[in-house]
């Protein structure tokens, strides 16, 4: 089925009615901002697409067809539906309303503050929020997702969306007092060869490389271990339990740190950090639900 177009333009009838309302082309032309000369041969097109006058004109008044009353009916309503759409908007612009789709990686919730998604739900009531907690790397236009937050060093090129970095995070390797107690700590990177990995697996259930430098130095390698997780829930835990060495985004145990149930190891030696993305379509304008979104989760990021 073969799509029509509009026989009329919309804009020709919400002149008309401007018109008549104003009384005269001269009134209308001047409230309007459009020469005379232009109004005139807006409605004169307008009539011609119509078959019929729409107005009888002369040189000191004019008169409203019978098929002219019959229009500015539809003239008034195509006017106040776009009054309303514009309403619509500038509410919108001025109060994030609807359903926000977001999706974020599962331990998500360690980067932010604790009583962030309650103190946004209290401040922003007309927003519903989606949440998606999950590895998946979803595809942000096919499900209509309106956020994606994602952890990357690097993200591929793709021109349908626009990726925002919000914070670069560092990482290190990490033990308890418990574990280093049994196998001693590490003086240097050739050193973990020797001890036991925790290691977290990526989306696509990979492990990544433990990769250090120090100055012109470095050194990469994949210590054995008898767990792989996509779950930084379970390496924290067993390495806290003392397990074996974790290589972990330094916020995530920050506080097991300051608890004393962690350690730092290698201080001298870097990881590669990581950056915290927000990926959201090519679109310039941004509604105003993801723009306050944002804004909160960036003032809420640990």
């Amino acid at each position: 089925m073969t799509e029509k177009s509009l026989p009329v333009d919309v804009n020709d009838l919400t002149l008309f009615a401007k018109v008549i309302d104003y009384g005269s082309f001269t009134t209308a032309a001047d409230r309007i901002g459009l020469p005379k000369s232009t109004l005139s041969r807006r409605i004169t097109r307008l009539e011609h697409q119509l078959g019929e006058r729409l107005i009888i004109r002369n040189t000191r008044s004019l008169a409203i067809t019978e098929f002219g009353q019959a229009i500015l009916d539809h003239a008034h309503a195509i006017e106040q539906e776009a009054l309303a759409v514009a309403d619509l908007a500038n509410y919108r612009q001025m109060t994030p309303t609807g359903t926000l789709k977001v999706s974020m990686p599962p331990n998500y919730i360690d980067f932010i503050k604790k009583d962030f998604f309650q103190q946004f739900i209290v401040k922003y009531p007309h927003v519903r929020l989606d949440l998606d907690f999950s590895s998946r790397r979803v595809d942000i236009l096919a499900e209509h997702y309106d956020l994606a937050i994602r952890m990357a060093s690097t993200l591929a090129d793709d021109t349908t969306l626009v990726a925002r970095p919000l914070k670069v995070l560092a990482g290190g390797l990490y033990a308890s007092p418990m574990y280093l107690k049994k196998h001693g700590v590490p003086k240097c990177p050739n050193e973990l060869e020797e001890h036991v990995g925790i290691h977290l697996a990526n989306s696509l259930g990979e492990i990544q490389q433990w990769q250090l430098s120090c100055g012109k130095e470095s050194w990469q390698g994949i210590p054995s271990g008898p767990v792989i997780s996509n779950s930084i829930e379970i390496v924290r835990l067993l390495a806290v339990q003392g397990v074996g060495i974790v290589s972990v985004t330094t916020t995530l145990v920050q506080q097991m740190v300051e608890e004393g149930r962690l350690v730092r190891l290698l201080e001298g030696w870097n990881m590669p950090t990581v950056t915290m993305w927000a990926i959201t379509s090519g679109r310039k304008l941004l509604p105003l639900k993801v723009q306050v979104f944002l804004k909160e989760l960036k003032e809420a990021l640990l």
